[in-house]
C-alpha cells in the first residue's frame, strides 16, 4: 500500500484519535480514583463526627447536669405549655407527686384539681391561688376547699389553684374560666411567701417562662410576654428530639437561655389585686382575699380599698420541704375555719347555713 498524502492524513488522524481516547481513559480512571479518595475522606470525617457526638451524648447522660434533667415537680409531671399562662394542668390528667409527702393527683376536664364541675342553681365560690389552693402535700379530700364543700352545701366550691402561679396569672385564669363557671364569689389566696417575686419577673422556679405586667408611666398595667416562650422543661417533656437526645437538650437550653433572658419589673402586686377586684366586681361577683401570713403593705392596700380579707397566720405547715412550707391536713382545717368566718362576716353565707360537720 502506497502512503499517499491523503493516506498519511488518515493514519495521523486515526493515531491522534487513539491518543485522545487514551488520554480520556486516563482522565476517567484518575477521576474515579479521586472520587474514591473524596468518599473515603468524607466517610472518615463523618465517622469521627458521629463518634464524637456519641461520646458527648454519653458524657452528658453520665454527668447528669441539673439543667438538662427532666422535671419531677407537679408542674412537669402533669402540666403542659400554655402560650397565654405559661403552664397549665392537663385536663383529665393523673399523677403521683412527692414533696414533703407523696400525694395522688387528678385534674378535671377544666384542668383543675377538683371534682368535675357543672353549673346548677347554687352560687359558685371560686378559689384562686397557687400550690396552696392546688394542694401540694395534701390529698384532695384534705384540702380546705374540700373540707368546705360539705359544710356549705348551698354553694358550689371550685378550687382553681395552679402551682407556681403569681397574682398576674391568677388574674388571667378567671378570664378564661368565667363563662364556664360563672362564680358569685372569688376568693384570692395570696401566697405571702413568694407571690411578690412571682409578680415581678418573667421566669420562675425551674426556668418556667410566664407572662408578666409592666407598669406604664401613667401607672396602668401593661401585659407583656405573650405568647409566652416555651420553657426548657416543656421542651424536654413535649418535643421528641429534646426528650430523647441530651445533645438536643444542651442546644435547646443554650438557645432558650440566650434568647429569653430573665427580666424584672417593679412589683405590681397591689395594682394586680385591685385590677382583679375590678374585673370580678364588673362581672357581678364579690371579691375577697386570704393571706398565707401577714403582709403589712398588702394589708394596708386591702384596708384602704375596702377589700375584705383574712389571714392564715398559725396554720400548721410542713417545715423544710423541697418546695415551700405547705399546709398539713391540720393546717387546711385551720384555713377552712378562717375562710368560713370571712364568708360569714361578709354575709356571703349565714351562720345557720354552715353545717356543723367537720
Amino acid at each position: 500500500m502506497l502512503f499517499t498524502r491523503n493516506n498519511w492524513r488518515i493514519v495521523i488522524f486515526e493515531m491522534a484519535s487513539e491518543v485522545v481516547g487514551a488520554i480520556k481513559a486516563m482522565k476517567h480512571f484518575t477521576k474515579r480514583g479521586q472520587l474514591r479518595e473524596v468518599l473515603r475522606s468524607v466517610g472518615v470525617s463523618l465517622g469521627m463526627t458521629l463518634a464524637t457526638l456519641v461520646t458527648l451524648e454519653i458524657f452528658l447522660r453520665v454527668a447528669d447536669f441539673r439543667m438538662l434533667r427532666e422535671g419531677i415537680t407537679e408542674r412537669s409531671l402533669s402540666y403542659r405549655y400554655d402560650e397565654e399562662l405559661g403552664w397549665a394542668p392537663m385536663p383529665n390528667s393523673k399523677s403521683i407527686v412527692t414533696n414533703a409527702r407523696t400525694i395522688h393527683v387528678q385534674h378535671n376536664s377544666l384542668g383543675l384539681r377538683d371534682v368535675e364541675f357543672s353549673l346548677d342553681a347554687r352560687p359558685t365560690i371560686l378559689f384562686l391561688g397557687d400550690s396552696f389552693v392546688w394542694g401540694l402535700d395534701a390529698e384532695a379530700d384534705e384540702r380546705f376547699t374540700d373540707l368546705l364543700r360539705p359544710r356549705l352545701s348551698g354553694h358550689k366550691i371550685l378550687a382553681a389553684g395552679v402551682s407556681g402561679y403569681g397574682t398576674d396569672q391568677e388574674y388571667l385564669l378567671p378570664k378564661r374560666l368565667w363563662a364556664k363557671v360563672q362564680p358569685a364569689v372569688v376568693l384570692l389566696i395570696f401566697c405571702t411567701q413568694n407571690d411578690r417575686g412571682d409578680n415581678s419577673t418573667n421566669i420562675r422556679y425551674e426556668g418556667y417562662q410566664k407572662p408578666y405586667f409592666a407598669t406604664a408611666p401613667d401607672g396602668s398595667l401593661v401585659l407583656e410576654g405573650q405568647p409566652v416562650p416555651k420553657s426548657r422543661l416543656q421542651y424536654i417533656k413535649e418535643d421528641w428530639p429534646v426528650r430523647n437526645l441530651w445533645l438536643a437538650r444542651l442546644v435547646m437550653a443554650s438557645y432558650v437561655g440566650v434568647r429569653y433572658p430573665v427580666l424584672f419589673v417593679p412589683d405590681p402586686t397591689e395594682r394586680l389585686v385591685s385590677t382583679l377586684r375590678d374585673f370580678v366586681e364588673a362581672n357581678g361577683a364579690k371579691f375577697l382575699v386570704g393571706l398565707q401570713y401577714r403582709d403589712p403593705e398588702l394589708i394596708r392596700h386591702l384596708q384602704s380599698n375596702h377589700i375584705p380579707f383574712v389571714g392564715f397566720d398559725g396554720a400548721e405547715f410542713y417545715p423544710g420541704a423541697a418546695y415551700g412550707a405547705h399546709w398539713t391536713p391540720e393546717g387546711h382545717r385551720f384555713v377552712a375555719e378562717r375562710v368560713l368566718g370571712l364568708l360569714s362576716e361578709n354575709n356571703i353565707v349565714q351562720e345557720d347555713e354552715i353545717s356543723a360537720s367537720k
